[in-house]
C-alpha cells in the first residue's frame, strides 16, 4: 500500500516538474534578452531581479529532484529493494518538493500579474542598443575629450607624433589606421589631438569627425559626414538628405570626396558593420586619403578595409602615471610626503589607465589624509556611489553591456578570483563549462567554444592583461583591478560572493558561488548553504587534522569544488555525496589515494589531481562516462637542469578506454604487464585533444602509433621514453593526427620521424634527449606557423645551420645541453620574427658565431644565457669592455646591445 501510494506521489511530482522545466527555460530566455536594458530602467531592474530569484529557486528544485528522486538503484531484486527503501526514506522529501513546486507556480503567477498591472514596456532591439550606450551622458562624456587642454595631458606626445607621421607619409591610396585599446586609455583624446594638429589640417583638404558608438545608423553617419564636409567650406548641404536612403547618401559623399585628399575620423567603432556600411562612400584614389578609427575591439582594429596599421594604446608607465596623478590631485604640485604611500597604493590600482587616474585624482582633491585612507580601502564602494566615479564606471561597463548574456556570466566569473590573481586559461575554461556558461555549437567542442569566448573578452579589452604563448595559444589572463572593483555590485546581484573568514561576514543561504580567500580556519565547517553551486578556496593555511572540514555539510548541490593548495591528506568522503559535482580539483594537496567509490560522481567532467601523490586510479574511474579532463601528473620544482623523465604519470586501470568523452589525458603510463593493452585502449579515446604519455617502452611504440592514427582530433601530443637509452621509433605512425599544434618527444631517436615536417599546424616542438646525429633544423625549418622550438640534448653534432627563409614564424628558440655544439650559423634571412633566444649549458659554443647570428635578428627582444662558460658570459656582458671583441665583432656587439632591451645571465 505504501509503495503504491508512493508511486502515485512520485508520478505526480514528475508530472508537475515538466511545466516547471519549461518555465525555467522561458525565465532564462527572458533574463538573456532583458539584461542589456535593465541598467537604465528601474522598473525593469526590479522585474529582472524578481525573475532571477524565482529562476534560482526553480533550478534548486530541479537539482533537488535529480539528487533525491532520479537516481538509478540498479536492477534485479536488490535494485528493487533499494528503490523501495529509498522511496520510504524520501517520502517527506517528496512532499516538500511538491509544496515547493506549488510555491514556484504561485510566485510566477504573481510576477506575471505584476508585469500586467504596472505596464512594463516591451524592449525592441533598437531600444536595447540605445539603452546600452548609456544615453546622452555617454556622448557628453566623450565630448569632454575635445575640451582637454594640451598642458593637462601626459604621455600623449610620442603616440601623437607617430600617428601624425603615418597620416602624412604620402603613401598613395586610401588607408585605414586604428587606435586600439580598452576603455579609459584615452583613444578619443589622442585621436582628437591628432585630428586638430596643424600639420594634419594643412595636409588634408577635407576633414570630418564622426561619433559612431554602439547605437549607430549608417544613414546618420553619412548625413553627419555630408554636413561636416560642406560646413567646412561654408557650402549648403544638398537638399533632401534628411529623407534620402543610404545609397543616395553614399553617392553624395563619394562625389564630394572624389578629387580631394581627405581624413575621416570614426570614433568609438564597436563592430565592422559600421566600416563596411561606409566603405563604398570613400573613394580610393591616389590622393593619399586616410581614415582613422578608435576602437576597443581587436577584430575591428585588425579587420578594417584597406587596413595598413594598428596603434595599440598601452597603459601609462609608472613615471607618467605619477605625473598625471599629481596634476589632478595636487594641481600639479609635488605630492605631500605624508600622502605619498597612500597615493602610490591608489595609483597601483589604476594600472596606468589615464581615465582612472584623472577620475580618482579629481575625487581626492582637497580631502584630508583620513579621507584618502578611507577611499583607498573602500574603492569598490566609491566606484558605485560617488558621482565623480560614475562616468568612469560607465566607460568600463560599456563593453560589458554589449556582451551576449552568457559571455556576461563568463566575465563576471573572473571577479571570483582574488585581486592580482593570475588565472590559468584552461582552468578558467573548465570552470566555465562546469558552471554551465558555455553553449554547445555544431562542429565544436565546448572547450573550443569557451576558448572563443575568452578571446572575445580579450578582443573587447575586458581582460586587461593576457599573457599569450609564443605559439599564439592563451596561457593566462587577469582582469584589470579597477574593472574588477566596478563589477562587485553585479557579482552580488548574481549571488557570486568572495570573502575572507576573518572578517566574519554573514552569508545569506542563497549564495550560489563562494570564493574563500586567505585563512579560513573552521569557516567551511560552519557553512550550510543549500543553494551553493561553487566553492573555490585560495591561499589556505589551515592546519586542522580533520580533512572533512574542507567540504561543508549541507552543500549537496555543488557543481564546482576547487580545493587546490589545501593541506588535505586524505580524500574527503563527503565529496562522494556530491551527485551534481562536475569539477573537482585537489591540485597540490597531499592526497595519495582515490577511493573506489569515486564512481558515484556520475556527472564529473574534470578531475584535477596534478601535483598530488596519486600514482594510480581505481578501476571504478571507468564509470565516469562524462569525464572530459583527467589530469594526474607531477614534476619536481627544480631550479637547475631538468632530469630525464621528470614528469610522473599514473598507471591506467583496465577498461579506461570506456572514457569516451575524454578531451585531455595527462599523463598515462603503461600498467605493468598490461602495457600492450594500455596502448590499445588509448585508441578507443578518439575524442582526445591532448595526450601525455610517460614511461614508453620500445616494444610498445608500434601499438601506440596505431592508436594515435585513430585520434584525428588530437591537438597536443607529449611522449616520454622509459629511460634515456630507450630508443623510440615513431615512424610506425604512417598517418599522424593532422591538427597537431604541440609535439613533445623526450627520448632517444635514431632520426626525426618522417611525418613531422608534414604537420603544417604545428606551433610548438620540443625535443629532449633525442641525441640526433643529423640536424633536426632541415626537417623543421619549413613548418609554416612554428612559433616555439625547444632543443634540449637533442643534437650530437657540432654545427646548427638555420637555412635562408627558414622558420618564418618562429618567436622563441631554446637551445640547451648540446655538449658538442660549437657553431650556430644563419644563411640569408632566417627567423625574421624571433623575439626570445635562450641558450643553456652549450659549453663548446663559439660566442663569435652566435654574435653574428644575433646581429641579424632584427626583432630579438630577450636574450638569456644560463650555465655558459665564463669567457662566453664576458663576451656578451653589457657593462664590460672586453678585448676579445675587435673590429667587426665590436661593431656587431655595440649594435646588438643598443637594440636588445633584455639580456639575462644566470
Amino acid at each position: 500500500m505504501l509503495v503504491e501510494k508512493e508511486a502515485k506521489l512520485l508520478k505526480g511530482v514528475r508530472g508537475e516538474l515538466e511545466p516547471i522545466k519549461n518555465e525555467f527555460e522561458r525565465m532564462k530566455a527572458f533574463l538573456a534578452s532583458a539584461e542589456s536594458s535593465q541598467e537604465d530602467d528601474p522598473e525593469l531592474k526590479v522585474w529582472v531581479k524578481q525573475v532571477r530569484e524565482v529562476a534560482y529557486d526553480t533550478e534548486d528544485i530541479l537539482d533537488e529532484f535529480m539528487l533525491k528522486l532520479a537516481r538509478d538503484h540498479g536492477h534485479g531484486f536488490m535494485g528493487y529493494f533499494r528503490k523501495i527503501k529509498s522511496s520510504i526514506q524520501n517520502l517527506k522529501a517528496r512532499h516538500q518538493l511538491s509544496s515547493k513546486i506549488a510555491d514556484i507556480k504561485s510566485r510566477v503567477r504573481s510576477i506575471s500579474e505584476g508585469h500586467q498591472r504596472y505596464h512594463f514596456k516591451s524592449y525592441s532591439s533598437e531600444q536595447n542598443a540605445s539603452a546600452s550606450t548609456g544615453g546622452t551622458s555617454w556622448h557628453n562624456l566623450r565630448e569632454d575629450a575635445f575640451l582637454v587642454e594640451e598642458g593637462e595631458l601626459v604621455g600623449i606626445d610620442k603616440p601623437r607624433e607617430e600617428i601624425i607621421k603615418w597620416l602624412v607619409d604620402r603613401e598613395p591610396g586610401l588607408q585605414v589606421l586604428s587606435i586600439f585599446g580598452m576603455g579609459g586609455l584615452g583613444k578619443t583624446t589622442l585621436a582628437k589631438k591628432v585630428h586638430d594638429n596643424q600639420k594634419v589640417k594643412a595636409y588634408f583638404q577635407s576633414h570630418a569627425w564622426i561619433n559612431v558608438s554602439q547605437s549607430y545608423k549608417i544613414e546618420d553617419i553619412l548625413r553627419d559626414t555630408i554636413e561636416q564636409l560642406h560646413g567646412e567650406i561654408e557650402q549648403p548641404v544638398p537638399q533632401g538628405i534628411e529623407s534620402a536612403d543610404s545609397i543616395k547618401l553614399k553617392q553624395i559623399v563619394k562625389c564630394f570626396l572624389q578629387q580631394k585628399r581627405y581624413i575621416i575620423v570614426l570614433d568609438d567603432v564597436w563592430n565592422s558593420n559600421a566600416l563596411e556600411g561606409i566603405k563604398y562612400a570613400m573613394p580610393n584614389s591616389s590622393f593619399c586619403s586616410r581614415i582613422l578609427i578608435t576602437t576597443r575591439t581587436a577584430d575591428v582594429a585588425t579587420g578594417s578595409f584597406n587596413q595598413s596599421k594598428v596603434y595599440e594604446l598601452e597603459p601609462l608607465p609608472l613615471e607618467e602615471s605619477w605625473s598625471l596623478f599629481c596634476k589632478k590631485a595636487f594641481y600639479g604640485n609635488p605630492c605631500p610626503p605624508h600622502l605619498e604611500n597612500l597615493s602610490r597604493h591608489i595609483l597601483k590600482k589604476c594600472k596606468g589607465l589615464p581615465l582612472a587616474i584623472v577620475t580618482i585624482g579629481g575625487l581626492l582633491i582637497a580631502k584630508d589624509g583620513q579621507e584618502w585612507e578611507m577611499i583607498s580601502r573602500n574603492l569598490a564602494a566609491e566606484l558605485k556611489n560617488n558621482d565623480r566615479m560614475h562616468n568612469f564606471r560607465k566607460i568600463l561597463s560599456l563593453s560589458y553591456s554589449d556582451l551576449r548574456y552568457n559571455l556576461k556570466s563568463c566575465f563576471l566569473y573572473l571577479g571570483v578570483f582574488p585581486a592580482d590573481h593570475v588565472i590559468q586559461c584552461m582552468r578558467l575554461i573548465r570552470l566555465w563549462i562546469a558552471e554551465g556558461f558555455v553553449e554547445e555549437r555544431e562542429g565544436m567542442t565546448r572547450e573550443e567554444v569557451a576558448e572563443r569566448y575568452l578571446k572575445e573578452l580579450i578582443n573587447r579589452s575586458l581582460v586587461q592583461i593576457a599573457k599569450t604563448a609564443l605559439d599564439g595559444r592563451l596561457i593566462s589572463c587577469r582582469i584589470h583591478d579597477l574593472m574588477r572593483e566596478s563589477i562587485l555590485s553585479k557579482l552580488r546581484d548574481e549571488n557570486f560572493v568572495s570573502f575572507a573568514s576573518e572578517q566574519k561576514k554573514e552569508l545569506h543561504e542563497r549564495v550560489r558561488r563562494l570564493s574563500v580567500q586567505s585563512t579560513y580556519n573552521n569557516a567551511l565547517k560552519q557553512l550550510n548553504l543549500p543553494s551553493l553551486r561553487s566553492l573555490l578556496i585560495f591561499e589556505s593555511t589551515t592546519s586542522s587534522s580533520s580533512d572533512e572540514q574542507f567540504v561543508p555539510s549541507g552543500c549537496q548541490m555543488l557543481r564546482v569544488l576547487d580545493l587546490r593548495d589545501s593541506p588535505l591528506h586524505e580524500f574527503p568522503q563527503q565529496i562522494l555525496l556530491l551527485f551534481h559535482l562536475k569539477y573537482l580539483s585537489l591540485r597540490r594537496t597531499k592526497v595519495s589515494i582515490i577511493p573506489r567509490s569515486i564512481g558515484k560522481l556520475q556527472n564529473l567532467e574534470t578531475l584535477d589531481l596534478k601535483h598530488t601523490s596519486v600514482s594510480e586510479l581505481p578501476v571504478d574511474i571507468t564509470k565516469l562516462k562524462k569525464l572530459r579532463h583527467l589530469l594526474v601528473y607531477s614534476f619536481p620544482n627544480i631550479k637547475t637542469s631538468l632530469p630525464f623523465g621528470f614528469y610522473k604519470g599514473f598507471s591506467a586501470p583496465q577498461g579506461f578506454g570506456a572514457l569516451a568523452s575524454l578531451q585531455k589525458l595527462s599523463c598515462v603510463k603503461p600498467g605493468g604487464s598490461r602495457s600492450r593493452n594500455t596502448m590499445q585502449e588509448l585508441g578507443e579515446l578518439n575524442q582526445l585533444r591532448r595526450l601525455g604519455k610517460t614511461d614508453l617502452k620500445k616494444d610498445d611504440v608500434e601499438e601506440l602509433c596505431h592508436s594515435l592514427e585513430k585520434m584525428t582530433a588530437l591537438r597536443s601530443l607529449c611522449v616520454t621514453a622509459e629511460s634515456e637509452s630507450e630508443v623510440i621509433d615513431l615512424d610506425f605512425l604512417s598517418s599522424p593526427p593532422p591538427l597537431l599544434w604541440t609535439l613533445g618527444i623526450e627520448g632517444c631517436l635514431t632520426k626525426l620521424p618522417d611525418w613531422v615536417p608534414l604537420l603544417n599546424n604545428l606551433t610548438r616542438v620540443t625535443l629532449g634527449w633525442s641525441r640526433l646525429k643529423l640536424s633536426p633544423l632541415t626537417a623543421l625549418q619549413n613548418l609554416p606557423i612554428l612559433a616555439q622550438l625547444d632543443l634540449s640534448n637533442a643534437f650530437d653534432g657540432e654545427t646548427l645551420v638555420f637555412g635562408d627563409r627558414g622558420f618564418p614564424k618562429l618567436k622563441q628558440l631554446y637551445l640547451a645541453k648540446m655538449e658538442n655544439l660549437k657553431f650556430v650559423l644563419m644563411e640569408g634571412k632566417a627567423m625574421p620574427c624571433i623575439q626570445r633566444l635562450a641558450i643553456k649549458g652549450c659549453r663548446q659554443l663559439a660566442w663569435q658565431s652566435l654574435l653574428v647570428v644575433i646581429h641579424d635578428l632584427a626583432n630579438l627582444k630577450n636574450l638569456r644565457f644560463v650555465e655558459m662558460p665564463k669567457e662566453f658570459a664576458l663576451a656578451f656582458y653589457p657593462y664590460d669592455s672586453n678585448r676579445m671583441r675587435e673590429g667587426i665583432l665590436q661593431k656587431y656587439y655595440e649594435e646588438v646591445m643598443e637594440r636588445i632591451p633584455e639580456i639575462y645571465f644566470g
